[in-house]
Order: C-alpha cells, then structure tokens, then sequence
C-alpha cells in the first residue's frame, strides 16, 4: 500500500446515482459540475461503539492508510460490474488526483472528477419528459455520455460536439419500443418500477395476482394490493395511489453493503 501525491490524474472506474439534480455518491454525497469532490473524513462523527469496538476517531485530511476514507475508483471494470455498481444508475471512468491511497483492486483519493459516463437503458426514467432535464444536467459534468444496450456503446453526447443526433434518436426509439412493448403486455414484473404517488418510485421485488411488495429507494419495502397498481397510459409507467399500504406491510431494510474496491476491506460511513 502506498500513499502518493499524484499531479496527473489516475483514471478508476466507480458508480454514481443520478436525478435532475446531476450525480451523487451512492453515500449520498453529491457531485457538482466543473468542480472537483474533495474527500473528507466522516468517521469522527460516528458515536458509539460496533461489536465492542470506540467508533470515532480525530479529524484528518483525507484520504489516510490506516481509515476508510476517501473518494473510491476501482482499477477494473470487471471488478466494478462484479459487486454490482454498474447496477446503481450510471457508472464511468472516474480521474483520481492529490493524495491518492493505492490498494490491490482500487484507489481511495483526495479530489475526484467524472471523466466520462455510462448509460444503460434499463437505469433510465420512465417518459422522455424525466429523461430530459436529467440528461441535461449531465452534460453541465463536459463529460462525454454514452448510452448502452447489451455490448453497444453509442455516443449521446460530447463536450465538443453536444448531443449526437443519431444517438438521441436511438435512445428515443429504444425506450418507446420498450414502453410500448410493456404497454403491450400489461404484465407486472419483478424488476418493474413503479411509481407510488406521494412516495417515490419503487422497484418490484414480487408480484402475484393478489399482491405486489416493492421497495423504494429510503429501502422501505411496501406491500400493495395487485387492483391498486395500474399502467398509467399517458405517462407510460406503473402508478400505484397513495393509499395507506396493508397492515404491516412496511419494513425497513438496511442499506445493501456498499463494498469497496478493496477486497478486504469494509467501507465505512466516512466513503465519499
């Protein structure tokens, strides 16, 4: 393990989630156009102890060998889609600079910036209407935006061309012939969003012909009757009423383990 002070950037590859907004940590830290994330280090916020263990310590720059922090780049792709972060939303090569902590399968560092960015149609809203004005906070990142489907990559957008009209017109055609498609089949599935109006989207864990259980992004999974979920013909998706859930119906999940690009090690609230 080494601690260097680069000058040029280390490309990593990482996973971010997205709304109108622009990019967020999957810890909730949010990426803002044309200025680098600087790590900080959370772990002195933390009270209290784990399995007898003081948690908290003092504050340091981050990032340090012997804590968590830092902001994360993984070295391989492969590693990246092996723990499921290409999963989150959207993933792309992350540029890693300043005081950079090397270990075997990634890189904690001190600044980050997306270099470029990864799409794939499953991870995209509903109507073109959602699409849009998230798109168009992607591009104030002047990162350039691919869009994928199955081995394709197909440039969206780049920073000195804008949009590129085929690929729009492909991201276009994809998602009405997959809404039509499910419009089509008027089948709820597991993997199907829904939105839950007063709530948020939910991704569907179960459906029967009875009941439907699907869990939101707080993690909060929710049980509906399968009569109060229906396709929304004008905007194209799944709606559900917000109507007081079943009793009992809600649990609240912990968040899934986020691993980080280090075999062994478990990452801790102070991840960027």
């Amino acid at each position: 393990m080494s601690t260097p002070d680069y000058i040029s950037p280390i490309v990593g590859y990482r996973g971010w989630t997205w709304d109108a907004k622009g990019l967020k940590s999957l810890c909730g830290e949010r990426w803002h156009p044309n200025q680098s994330l600087a790590a900080r280090c959370r772990a002195s916020a933390v009270v209290g102890t784990i399995a007898g263990r003081v948690e908290g310590h003092d504050s340091h720059e981050a990032p340090q060998a012997k804590c968590t922090c830092g902001v994360y780049g993984a070295k391989s792709l492969e590693h990246l889609r092996k723990n499921g972060y290409d999963r989150c939303g959207i993933y792309g090569e992350v540029c890693l600079w300043g005081t950079v902590v090397e270990h075997e399968r990634g890189w904690r560092a001190q600044l980050a910036y997306p270099k470029n960015l990864f799409l794939s149609l499953d991870a995209l809203p509903f109507t073109l209407a959602e699409i849009w004005p998230r798109l168009q906070a992607l591009t104030l990142y002047g990162s350039d935006i691919f869009v994928l489907d199955s081995d394709q990559t197909r440039s969206l957008w780049g920073k000195s061309s804008g949009f590129d009209p085929a690929g729009l017109d492909y991201l276009i055609e994809r998602s009405k012939e997959y809404y039509d498609r499910r419009q089509r089949d008027r089948t709820l599935m597991k993997g199907d969003r829904v939105v839950v109006l007063g709530r948020g989207i939910a991704v569907v864990e179960h459906a029967d012909d009875t009941e439907v259980h699907a869990l939101l992004r707080n993690r909060i999974m929710v049980r509906m009757r399968r009569n109060d979920v229906a396709w929304n013909q004008r905007n194209l998706r799944w709606e559900a009423k917000a109507t007081a859930p079943l009793k009992g119906a809600n649990r609240h999940l912990e968040p899934k383990s986020l691993t980080s690009c280090l075999p062994t090690t478990r990452p801790e609230p102070c991840r960027s």
